[in-house]
């Protein structure tokens, strides 16, 4: 029988600790969430990996979980307060709201994919302050604006004006913007109308649906 636990333990010393990840917040969240229970039964085993985790075919493109160090590092960056109002943009089958959880107040789990959906909502039954809601990512989810910070859960080509106008002022959002191997972690801050941006580290991730950059034709 898999020890889980121990996998989890090597996880957060092995990835996640040596990635500069100093938040004991969340170093206890990933202690405690098991990520097995996020992905699908065949995949189980592999939960733990220092790896993106596939999670079968959604649509057009084969979503991903992303792997522990990116993600760690990402919500690490978005500096959360416990009084914090969270959007996850590509939330996938939760785990990362799980994680998020566990320090922020609210968190809305985005997910456009509706079998991804409902296995994030079998997988986070009993969490009281994560809300799933489904809809096209791009959009985000104005219902419950503005957010103190927001997760892209994969990589971007564009971000939409209706992130920035979902942040609240000086509220940050984090993602993967670009494709690989021509790819950072971006961290942005809101102020007024504009959304300034910065590179904080090098990582990959798979592109998001509704995210790629439009085309242009010249004649």
């Amino acid at each position: 029988m898999t020890d889980f636990a121990s996998l989890r333990r090597h996880m957060v010393d092995g990835q996640v600790r040596p990635a500069d990840v100093t938040d004991i917040r969340i170093l206890t969240a990933m202690l405690e969430v098991p990520r097995e229970r996020f992905v699908p039964d065949k995949a189980k085993a592999l939960a733990y990996l220092d790896q993106d985790l596939g999670l079968g075919a959604a649509g057009a493109a084969t979503r991903r979980l992303m792997k522990p160090m990116v993600l760690s590092k990402l919500i690490q960056a978005l500096s959360l307060e416990s009084t914090a109002r969270v959007l996850i943009v590509g939330a996938a089958t939760g785990y990362s709201a799980a994680v998020i959880a566990r320090i922020a107040a609210e968190v809305v789990a985005l997910e456009q994919d509706t079998a991804l959906a409902q296995m994030a909502q079998s997988a986070l039954a009993g969490l009281s302050n994560v809300q799933v809601v489904t809809g096209p990512l791009a959009q985000g989810y104005a219902a419950a604006a503005p957010y103190d910070a927001i997760l892209v859960e994969g990589a971007v080509e564009e971000l939409p004006d209706t992130l920035r106008s979902q942040l609240k002022e000086g509220g940050l959002l984090a993602c993967i913007q670009g494709s690989s191997p021509a790819s950072s972690a971006m961290l942005y801050c809101r102020t007024g109308n504009e959304l300034g941006g910065r590179r904080i580290f090098d990582a990959t991730a798979s592109l998001l649906p509704g995210f790629a950059k439009a085309q242009h034709f010249a004649f």
